[in-house]
């Protein structure tokens, strides 16, 4: 079998049917890696040692008879801001690179493992999750494999990269406005933000608490779907983590969707997006025969006010090491070693009046109320997932509606009033022959994974969705 244009569910299949070892698997993701990702800083750290004795494990345990797990040897790798047991956890910053290796592994990375997925390193991000473009003041910037001069989007970057590259089947990333989704669709690849809580974040550096989310990216709706199924189910260690029992996804995938009620996100999801965005919503739309539009009620005021949770609870994460030498306690402060961009960001948060924060948490269950009520009549809503493709390295602003606007900010327009209260949404990638990618928000209510991946596989199966 072709290793490197393989899902994860046909590599783990190969391994446990003993068509091919989980330590040539293993390899040949390495080998790939060390050849390639020069290329494309997606990787920050390589576990070659641990990977290859994993992998070895594995084939242990089948020519023993046993079933190592659903993932059997699936070489994946994890954006640096989960822990990983005997590295130090960067988070992408300068200041964490001091820190003590981590005790022991990050929920998701010891469920994943478990299930006989082998990791092979670490993902390369925006400095501490606070950012759209991936572009690391002090680990370098990941470029988008489909074209070298544009970024991979953020902070998950690496994540998306990676997947894009062919260097892995399977990563995971985390999201708070839009990081998941945003990479995935510059980088073309599936994308899922589940529900807030779903998946535990132990062992995750936190960016906002209370937005953040923690995913995975693929090349296959089932490799998404087998991910998600495994990284379910509660955990003590994460008091955010629903209690709900866990509800396998990967048995519904390929079934009829004739029952199933959806719509297109109308009025704000189609003002700032380029033509070439809304085409891509228009393709989707017609291959699964939907017409009537939804509107989303003051769309525009949950970004802003996902824009005041995130800078204030930010900012607070860090606010000791962001005093200046002469206000923070000896060698407390840190403020010279963050990245410019991303101090000003934190320290504009630290200057935000409490009332704001207080006033947009109000407005978030406003919200959260007004856009349960429209799920009493729609299942899937599609909007666009960026208002347009990649933008080139460096690039600093670009035009929307005729207004030229900054990048950094804006490209979580159409993620951002979707996170803001926690909706599960997968960003699918859209076919565009001799184009750059563009993705798709396939959007539910909460708990409602199952229908966004049962729609994202019937446009798999019928061609819309490439990577």
């Amino acid at each position: 079998m072709n290793l490197e244009q393989a899902d994860g569910v046909a590599v783990a299949a190969a391994v446990r049917e003993g068509k091919v070892s989980a330590v040539e698997v293993t390899k040949a993701a390495l080998q790939r890696i060390a050849a390639r990702d020069n290329q494309f800083n997606c990787f920050t750290t390589v576990t070659a040692e641990t990977a290859l004795a994993d992998a070895e494990r594995i084939d242990r345990e089948i020519a023993q008879g046993k079933n190592p797990g659903c993932l059997a040897g699936v070489p994946f790798a994890v954006k640096n801001l989960f822990d990983i047991a005997g590295l130090t956890t960067l988070a992408g910053a300068k200041i964490n690179a001091q820190n003590p290796p981590a005790t022991q592994d990050a929920t998701a990375v010891a469920k994943l493992k478990q299930a006989g997925a082998v990791l092979v390193g670490a993902l390369n991000m925006d400095e501490y999750a606070y950012g759209f473009v991936t572009e690391n003041f002090h680990y370098g910037t990941t470029h988008n494999p489909h074209d070298l001069k544009r970024i991979a989007g953020g902070s998950s970057g690496g994540s998306a990269a990676a997947i894009a590259a062919n260097l892995v089947p399977l990563t995971l990333g985390s999201d708070t406005n839009g990081s998941i989704r945003v990479p995935a669709a510059l980088c073309g690849v599936y994308g899922l933000k589940p529900t807030y809580g779903r998946l535990s974040r132990a062992g995750v550096a936190l960016f906002s608490s209370s937005l953040d989310h923690i995913g995975s990216f693929a090349r296959s709706v089932r490799d998404i779907a087998t991910a998600f199924d495994v990284l379910q189910g509660e955990d003590d260690r994460d008091p955010v983590c629903t209690k709900r029992p866990p509800q396998p996804c990967l048995p519904l995938l390929n079934q009829d969707i004739t029952d199933l009620r959806i719509a297109i996100a109308g009025d704000y999801f189609t003002k700032g997006a380029s033509p070439e965005a809304l085409e891509a919503v228009q393709k989707v739309a017609d291959a699964l025969g939907v017409t009537q539009y939804v509107t989303i009620p003051e769309a525009h005021r949950a970004r802003a006010a996902a824009f005041v949770i995130t800078a204030c609870e930010g900012a607070n994460l860090h606010l000791e090491k962001l005093r200046s030498p002469k206000a923070a306690p000896a060698g407390a402060s840190r403020s010279q070693d963050f990245d410019p961009a991303t101090r000003d960001r934190f320290l504009a948060g630290a200057l935000i009046p409490s009332i704001w924060y207080i006033q947009a948490q109000r407005f978030r269950r406003w919200y959260r109320q007004k856009v349960r009520e429209i799920f009493q009549n729609v299942d899937v809503i599609l909007a666009p997932t960026t208002p347009i493709s990649a933008p080139f390295l460096g690039q600093e602003t670009m035009i929307l509606d005729g207004e030229e606007i900054l990048v950094r900010p804006h490209l979580g327009l159409f993620t951002q009033p979707l996170s803001f209260i926690g909706l599960p949404v997968l960003s699918v990638p859209i076919v565009r022959p001799n184009a750059l990618p563009l993705g798709i928000q396939l959007i539910a209510a909460p708990y409602n994974e199952a229908l966004i991946l049962r729609v994202a596989s019937v446009l798999e199966a019928k061609g819309v969705l490439c990577v």
